[in-house]
């Protein structure tokens, strides 16, 4: 059951950082674009639907199977500091998720201030935390 759990984690994972490498640069085109309505009428339709079908599934897949294998394994909290820092990597990753579901929310009703280079920078965050959660799962340091 636990490798079937991991299997499922890792799909819902790759699915949730489709989105969450993807939704800012659709930020990027929308605030970059804003005098052009018909164009950012379409590219709120393709935000929307990217967190509506894909990004909300596919997170709650990613944290339920998450915890689940938690759970299932809790003598990994035994293995060294490396799984506390992925948590809370992973944390950080939910925490920017969330901010993005704001931001999106500002976007659809026009009352979000940020730049496209704010969004550009942004959406750096997640290669970066997914970087150092894919070393420490890999390497398991500490």
């Amino acid at each position: 059951m636990y490798l079937f759990i991991k299997a499922l984690h890792i799909i819902s994972v790759i699915s949730w950082m489709a989105v969450l490498f993807y939704l800012p640069r659709l930020f990027v085109y929308h605030v970059e674009n804003k005098d052009n309505k018909e164009f950012v009428k379409v590219v709120k339709v393709m935000e929307y639907k990217l967190h509506k079908f894909i990004g909300i599934p596919a997170f709650w897949g990613t944290l339920i199977t998450g915890i689940l294998m938690l759970a299932l394994n809790p003598e990994i909290f035994k293995t060294g500091l490396w799984i506390h820092i992925k948590i809370a990597l992973a944390l950080l990753l939910v925490a920017y998720y969330i901010h993005l579901a704001v931001l999106r929310k500002q976007l659809e009703i026009d009352q979000c201030k940020k730049s496209g280079k704010f969004f550009r920078m942004y959406n750096e965050v997640p290669t970066i935390l997914m970087i150092l959660i894919v070393f420490l799962v890999i390497l398991r340091p500490f």
